[in-house]
C-alpha cells in the first residue's frame, strides 16, 4: 500500500511528525493510514479502524478530497494501490477541472447524494445541513453505500470536493453498517479538519473580510458532535443506520457484501 502508517507531514514542512491519537477511539493503538498521494492532503485509508467484530480491512475503503487535485504521480500512486472503484459524490459540472478517472468506465462512478432542488438550511450550522441531506435523499445515500458494497475486488475511494461533508456522511454510514461504534465514526470524521488545514489556511489568506473568514472557519470545522448528532438522529428516526439504508433501497445482500468487504 502507499499509506504512511502513523506518520504525516506537518504543514509547510518536509519533516514527518507522529500522527496524534484520535480522541474517543475504542482501540488505543489505532492510528489512521494517511496516504502519500501527490496533490492530496486528505486521503486516508480507513484500514485498522476498530469494529465490533475486528477492524476495517486495510486497502478496502479510502476517503479523500477531490481527485481532480491529483498530479500525474498521484494518479499513478492510486492505480498502484489497487483501486477498483472511484466513487465521486459531487454533482455533475460542480468543478471545471477534469476528473482523471472520468473516462474509465470500469472504475469511475458518479453518484451525487444531494439534489440542487432540495431545500437546505445554509444559514445554520453544518450539522443542520447534514440532517437535511440524509432526510431528503435516503435513496441517494443508499446508492452510494451500495456502490461500495458492489465494487470489484480492490480498494474503493470515496470523495467529494473537500472530502469533509458528503464523504464524511457516506463513510460514516458504511462504517456504521460494518459495525463501528458511533464515537469511533465521529472521531474519524473529526480528523478531517486537521487534514484540510493547509488548504483552508491558503484559502483564508485570500479573504479580506473578517466576518466571512470566521464563517468559513466555522463551516470548515468538523467537531465529532456533528456526526454523533446525525447518527443519533438516524437511530431515533429509523431504529438503526441499516434500517435507514434499507429504506432507501439498499438490499440485504449488499449489507452482507459491504461487511465482507470491510471487516478484517
Amino acid at each position: 500500500m502507499c499509506g504512511i502508517r502513523s506518520w504525516a507531514l506537518s504543514p509547510g514542512s518536509d519533516a514527518p511528525r507522529p500522527v496524534r491519537m484520535v480522541e474517543g477511539m475504542t482501540t488505543s493503538n489505532y492510528q489512521p493510514l494517511h496516504l502519500d498521494w501527490p496533490g492530496l492532503v486528505n486521503a486516508r485509508d480507513l484500514g485498522g479502524l476498530p469494529l465490533e467484530d475486528g477492524h476495517v480491512r486495510e486497502g478496502a475503503l479510502i476517503r479523500s478530497e477531490s481527485l481532480t487535485r491529483l498530479d500525474q504521480g498521484g494518479v499513478e500512486a492510486l492505480r498502484e494501490a489497487g483501486v477498483s472503484r472511484v466513487l465521486d459524490l459531487r454533482r455533475p459540472g460542480e468543478s471545471p477541472d477534469p476528473h482523471p478517472f472520468a473516462d474509465d468506465e470500469t472504475t469511475y462512478v458518479n453518484l451525487p447524494v444531494e439534489d440542487p432542488a432540495d431545500i437546505k438550511r445554509h444559514a445554520g450550522p453544518m450539522v443542520d445541513l447534514y440532517l437535511d441531506m440524509v432526510d431528503a435523499r435516503p435513496e441517494l445515500f443508499a446508492a452510494a453505500v451500495a456502490a461500495i458494497a458492489d465494487a470489484p475486488p480492490g480498494a474503493v475511494v470515496v470523495h467529494c470536493a473537500g472530502g469533509k461533508d458528503r464523504t464524511g456522511l457516506v463513510t460514516a454510514l458504511a462504517l456504521s453498517l460494518a459495525g463501528a461504534e458511533k464515537e469511533v465514526v465521529a472521531a474519524d470524521y473529526a480528523l478531517t479538519e486537521e487534514r484540510l488545514e493547509p488548504l483552508m489556511r491558503e484559502h483564508l489568506a485570500k479573504i479580506v473580510d473578517e466576518a466571512t473568514r470566521e464563517q468559513l472557519r466555522e463551516y470548515q470545522s468538523t467537531p465529532a458532535t456533528n456526526m454523533l448528532t446525525v447518527l443519533d438522529h438516524l437511530e431515533e428516526k429509523h431504529g438503526t443506520v441499516e434500517a435507514y439504508l434499507l429504506s432507501g433501497g439498499l438490499t440485504g445482500e449488499q449489507v452482507k457484501a459491504l461487511r465482507e468487504r470491510l471487516v478484517g
